[in-house]
């Protein structure tokens, strides 16, 4: 036993498990791979667009075929994670995962690829609370919690913008179908290392039989949501499919709210959401993913349309952001979460974070990136990485263990819908702002070569009015954590149970992070 886990001895015996670091790499490493497929994918898209013909109305579904099953599967991922075992789902995620990745960088045509990117949402919703979940469970004594979501969340928000480096990397030198082979040995090293050395608790399975119409209901529900959204960016919102998205969506996920209320296992135990903490955090990350998912998208337009950048430099480009991720989660977050209550963190990192993109609302065509881009990155990562660490701990802190898979995937699914409506969203604020924009300045260039700055700087005023957009939404996420957050400092060792007693109610006297 770990000189941790003695000084605790209330805590669980998996408090001394000396192989629960070992279990961090992997789980890290998956959760990189997963994080990582999202970016390298959107880098790659052109080059495969062109070898596998796939027309431009039929492009997007490279990316929503994934969002789709992802998005709409995670909760039923999580529900299974917590019947079938935490460490058998991941395992069986990371397989699967590496089997579609396979798939997609062998496609042969578009219908292949569509099917490849659907299958790696698929596990990848089985994979993503899996893994949230076995921290949970694993990492007991407070101060060591600390730690593993630090390095944790600084993956979980970092790795997006490594993305772009290895996907440039590998479209540019290699192929753009390397961009889907590296997932397999992540994820061959990633299963073989869970396989022999993670050891979940004895006694944390929720073997109630599965809440089937709860499954279909908002399975459904957030496939219809996560759609709608993407169907907006792209066919407008008065669309009618688009507006029968978002009805079909209500009904379904309000009859799924009233199907759990009334079901004795139900898929979401509604007192894992009805927590308001746990509620505070699900809904303010869900709107500061609003915020980061857009801008990600118009840095990396401007980097690249405006200012000429290549991919390899654009994906370097975001450093900044990953350093102030890593220092922010490891250093700042990891360090004072059992010091000051959560609120404390998040409140003020998100309005960092804030002051970031507030920055980046002074972008012109001819924008030095090291006056504005290098310090609001710097900014916007050490305030996301300093929100997010408590975030990822108190969204599974205090819950039943039975139920870490369920509250581990509704984290990913507030970030998972907010990255959709993000994404659609700031990319509609920002055409109609060019559009305008072109309209009332296009008559005033007489040449071809001032029809094209007009054109760019439209494109410009167009992304800086969707980041003042994103700024309030980071206000707004601040605003929510202050008022519904309202969990003070871990004082005790042990923050979560697990083991023996692990199907009661946790007790804990000042629940934290």
């Amino acid at each position: 036993m770990s000189d941790t886990a003695a000084k605790a001895p209330g805590a669980p015996a998996t408090s001394g498990d000396a192989n629960r670091w070992k279990a961090l790499v992997f789980i890290a490493l998956a959760q990189l791979m997963v994080v990582l497929d999202a970016t390298i994918v959107n880098i790659a898209l052109p080059s495969a667009q062109t070898d596998l013909g796939i027309s431009d109305g039929n492009r997007q579904w490279v990316v929503t075929a994934y969002a789709l099953a992802f998005g709409g599967l995670l909760l039923f991922g999580g529900r299974i994670a917590d019947l079938w075992g935490r460490k058998n789902a991941f395992v069986v995620g990371l397989i699967g995962f590496a089997l579609a990745s396979a798939l997609g960088g062998a496609a042969t045509s578009g219908a292949m690829m569509f099917g490849a990117r659907a299958l790696q949402g698929v596990f990848g919703a089985l994979l993503a609370p899996a893994a949230l979940s076995l921290l949970a469970v694993m990492f007991t004594d407070a101060k060591e919690r600390a730690k593993a979501f630090g390095i944790y969340g600084a993956i979980a928000g970092g790795g997006g913008a490594v993305g772009f480096i290895l996907g440039g990397v590998l479209t540019e030198y290699m192929d753009w179908r390397w961009t889907f082979f590296v997932n397999i040995p992540f994820a061959i090293v990633a299963a073989l290392g869970a396989y022999f050395v993670i050891r979940e608790p004895e006694g944390s399975r929720n073997r109630n039989p599965l809440d089937i119409p709860g499954v279909l209901l908002s399975t459904l529900g957030l496939v219809a949501l996560v759609y709608g959204f993407t169907r907006a960016e792209s066919n407008g919102w008065g669309d009618a499919m688009t507006v029968g998205m978002f009805v079909a969506s209500a009904v379904l996920l309000i009859a799924f709210v009233v199907t759990e209320a009334r079901t004795k296992a139900p898929l979401l135990p509604l007192r894992v959401i009805t927590d308001r903490n746990r509620g505070g955090i699900y809904l303010s990350l869900g709107i500061a993913i609003i915020a980061m998912f857009g801008t990600f998208l118009f840095l990396t337009y401007y980097l690249q349309i405006v200012k000429g950048f290549t991919p390899i430099k654009t994906g370097f480009a975001f450093m900044p952001m990953i350093v102030g991720m890593m220092v922010g989660s490891t250093q700042i977050g990891a360090r004072l979460m059992t010091r000051v209550p959560a609120r404390l963190l998040m409140g003020p990192g998100f309005l960092v974070a804030a002051v970031g993109m507030l920055l980046m609302t002074q972008l012109e065509i001819g924008s030095s990136y090291a006056s504005i881009i290098l310090p609001a990155m710097l900014l916007l990562g050490l305030g996301m990485g300093t929100a997010f660490m408590p975030a990822m701990s108190l969204a599974t802190l205090g819950v039943e263990p039975r139920d870490a898979g369920v509250a581990s995937a509704m984290v990913n699914t507030s970030q998972q819908v907010g990255g959709a409506i993000g994404t659609a969203l700031l990319n509609t604020i920002a055409a109609s702002a060019t559009t305008s924009y072109i309209a009332d300045h296009i008559g005033s260039a007489t040449s071809r070569s001032q029809q094209q700055l007009v054109t760019l700087e439209g494109q410009v005023h167009g992304y800086t009015n969707a980041i003042w957009f994103a700024v309030g939404m980071l206000v707004l996420a601040a605003v929510i954590v202050v008022t519904l957050v309202n969990a003070g400092r871990t004082d005790t060792a042990t923050v979560a149970g697990s083991g023996e007693g692990a199907e009661e109610e946790l007790a804990i006297p000042v629940v934290a992070h």
